[in-house]
């Protein structure tokens, strides 16, 4: 028994679209790992989304965020931390400190606005910005006369 399946259906009576087929593909076959560190993804209105990750502990300058070909890359590396100071003893450490690298495919037009740390939050604000040439069209028809 397998445990694959075929996307050729839901193409049957399309065009173009062999790029989407390769994504949900990719989409199905990527492992995010151990799900660290958590994230939300949120829609704010028509054009405006919101990625907001938990990476409580890190600093602005250990993360990192690259878009590239519609892939947005966030990667955390915690700096080498300095010894604890003499007669200091860890009782418990429940802060995951731990590098991390999560990936985000965007659709097409969508575009990075701004990015900020506040409480252990990222917030990366993004939004779809479709051209004229690409929103839709009406099509007049010529009557024969």
């Amino acid at each position: 028994m397998t445990s694959e399946f075929s996307l050729a259906p839901l193409f049957r009576h399309t065009v173009g679209f062999d790029r989407f087929n390769e994504v949900l593909d990719n989409a199905l076959r990527s492992d995010q790992g151990s799900g660290f560190p958590p994230y939300d993804i949120v829609r704010e209105g028509e054009e405006n989304y919101r990625i907001v990750m938990a990476v409580a502990g890190f600093s602005g300058a250990e993360i990192d965020i690259v878009l590239r070909e519609n892939q947005l890359t966030v990667t955390g590396k915690h700096r080498p931390q300095e010894p604890a100071a003499e007669g200091v003893t860890w009782l418990h450490r429940g802060i995951a400190r731990r590098n991390f690298e999560r990936h985000f495919r965007l659709a097409d037009h969508v575009q990075v606005n701004s990015a900020k740390l506040n409480d252990g939050l990222l917030e990366i604000h993004l939004q779809r910005i479709v051209p004229e040439t690409k929103r839709p069209q009406v099509i007049p028809i010529e009557v024969a006369q």
